[in-house]
């Protein structure tokens, strides 16, 4: 059997073939849409996803079930020794924190290792990465869960709002502030930190919302995250729900701004689309996680 392997769940932004070349296994989430449920990646594809969406249907996350969590620690288990399960942060569903109940039966305690690594989408992808390199480099699953734990705040994301109409959905703002947000074109632009999604900016067009979360990454990786931004060793990300038109614009916007930088760009996980909507776009930073 091999020695460690990685369970993530789609909330990563990672698709069941990109997995597969990968060489890791990823639960798929389900999503409600009124009272149908479906499952990312396997019974509704991305562009089903937002036709839903905009269509006005009540979309709604849903924690995967304990059983289909174990079904698949069972088959990881099956090849690996011990597994690591990077699942969603804890501070944005309690998937994590079930899981982490779950690990602790017998069954896999000592043999599952859950991660709480504060992260979604771009973020937890690259979170995974590491993970992978630092298996390769012959790491254990606890010394790794460690490393990826304690890296919780060596990233930032900013992500721009094309609508308001997802956030008005899901509770973030009234339906006056909607209105009258739509009216004044206001795109709000949001950070993630630590597991919360919260208000950054409101901003008066989209294009000043670009130009604002450029500024705002510029600032972090030149005063907080120095060292990081001068050795290289990050990754520099794009995200986007957007139109590939308008993703290629962002990358090339991101790349004038940090000449000598490659930027790793994914879509938006689904899970952070139910709030944003299409057309969302987003920059933000993580460092390499490494052991010493």
């Amino acid at each position: 059997m091999k020695k460690v392997g990685i369970v993530t769940d789609s909330h990563s932004g990672i698709g069941q073939q990109e997995a597969k070349e990968m060489g890791i296994m990823v639960l798929p989430m389900p999503f409600y849409f009124e009272e149908e449920c479906l499952y990312e990646d396997i019974s509704i594809t991305r562009e089903a996803f937002f036709e839903k969406l905009n269509s006005g249907i009540e979309v709604t996350t849903s924690q995967p079930a304990p059983a289909e969590v174990m079904g698949l620690w069972d088959k990881a288990l099956e090849i690996y020794d011990e597994i690591l399960y990077i699942p969603i942060s804890s501070g944005l569903s309690g998937s994590c924190s079930t899981s982490y109940a779950i690990s602790k039966e017998p069954k896999y305690d000592g043999r599952v290792y859950v991660v709480d690594a504060g992260r979604v989408s771009t973020l937890l992808h690259c979170a995974i990465l590491d993970a992978l390199r630092l298996i390769e480099e012959g790491h254990s699953a606890a010394a790794i869960r460690d490393a990826l734990e304690n890296a919780r705040d060596k990233m930032s994301i900013y992500i721009g709002v094309e609508t308001l109409e997802f956030l008005k959905r899901g509770g973030r703002i009234t339906p006056t502030v909607a209105t009258i947000g739509t009216v004044l074109n206001i795109k709000p632009v949001l950070k993630l930190d630590v597991g919360t999604l919260d208000a950054y900016k409101n901003c008066r067009g989209f294009s000043k919302a670009k130009k604002v979360m450029i500024e705002a990454m510029k600032y972090e990786l030149e005063t907080q995250y120095k060292g990081w931004y001068q050795s290289k060793d990050m990754y520099l990300l794009a995200a986007s729900s957007a139109s590939e038109e308008e993703t290629k614009q962002w990358i090339a916007d991101i790349e004038e701004a940090f000449p000598g930088f490659q930027v790793m760009c994914d879509n938006l996980s689904l899970g952070v689309c139910c709030h944003t909507g299409q057309g969302a776009l987003g920059i933000g930073f993580s460092s390499k996680i490494r052991i010493e």
